[in-house]
């Protein structure tokens, strides 16, 4: 495997080049890498450690909205919510962004006006990917002009999948390009790639590209965001960054719902890619539901009983 940063930018030279380093990255040994995403799983954390943790998986939540019933009025209470997630203790930290549909940034980027929340924004024809790169950069483009500090795109697994490496890595090139000043994270949609081996190549490949984060899913699949998969992406950011220098962010998104996961996830961070990347600049939740658990769990620490029913807002 290449040791140095201008090794690297050698590898994306041509088709060829870049299918030897990606095919020569060491196979993943898969019973050992769900070994170790499980016995991490189990570790526990004290009283003091889970209210930290708490508030550093809340701070780092992409409160998220992908449907297509969605109406300003949600988004604008979206925002709201990522903004002062309890109302009734200021002290709880903001997330870190709203996440929505492209028409719907700058509703989005109005509800969180004056706060620290970002507008993130999917596009290049999410959640499949199926459209030319045209209207894929059109549609980063559109997102961009209406606010949005952060573009969530997904590669195209069906060019990756048939070894068009290049294919994938230009259009990532091209939609960066795009993105401007907004933050690219590139999304692999883990569920589809089939194998560890992908989920591996698949990472290098967006970082090269220049993703400033990998994200694993879409949350429209069957298989999202596991341990495992996210295991090994932040052994790929960490690898990547102890060759070039240069740091990346991930993302685990869909199907993480409980203060638990989301504890265990952040166990997996500090254990594997390390402290430096325990910050809502490095690392995020995509989710939905996985906040109203933090909450209500932040609750019960601070006053030893759960809240009633209503004590969350049901999105």
């Amino acid at each position: 495997m290449p040791t140095t940063a201008h090794t690297l930018t050698d590898v994306a030279a041509s088709d060829a080049t870049l299918r030897r380093f990606l095919h020569g990255l060491p196979g993943v040994d898969a019973v050992g890498l769900e070994a170790r995403a499980a016995s991490l799983g189990t570790r526990s954390i004290k009283t003091t450690a889970k209210a930290y943790a708490i508030d550093l998986a809340i701070s780092m939540v992409d409160l998220t909205t992908l449907e297509g019933a969605d109406t300003p009025g949600k988004v604008r209470a979206l925002g709201a919510k990522a903004v002062h997630p309890d109302p009734t203790d200021r002290a709880t930290p903001a997330t870190a962004a709203v996440c929505v549909y492209p028409d719907m940034v700058a509703t989005a980027k109005e509800a969180v006006a004056g706060s620290a929340v970002k507008v993130a924004s999917v596009a290049t024809a999410f959640p499949a990917g199926r459209a030319p790169l045209s209207v894929k950069l059109a549609d980063v483009r559109e997102a961009v002009a209406a606010g949005a500090d952060e573009i969530d795109m997904v590669i195209d697994r069906g060019a990756f999948l048939a070894g068009r490496y290049m294919k994938v890595y230009e259009e990532i090139v091209a939609v960066k390009e795009a993105c401007g000043a907004a933050r690219l994270k590139v999304i692999f949609e883990t569920g589809e790639l089939s194998t560890y081996d992908n989920i591996r190549r698949a990472s290098w490949l967006g970082m090269l590209a220049g993703a400033d984060f990998i994200k694993t899913s879409t949350g429209k699949v069957a298989v999202n965001a596991t341990p495992a998969n996210t295991l090994l992406m932040l052994e790929a950011v960490r690898d990547f960054r102890a060759q070039t220098g240069v740091q990346v962010g991930v993302k685990p998104a869909g199907g993480i719902r409980t203060t638990k996961d989301a504890v265990k996830f952040l166990v997996l961070v500090n254990e594997t890619a390390g402290a430096d990347w325990l910050d809502n600049h490095w690392f995020r939740f995509g989710a939905s539901s996985l906040l109203n658990d933090l909450l209500m769990q932040r609750q019960k620490l601070a006053t030893g009983r759960y809240s009633g029913p209503d004590y969350v807002t049901v999105d």
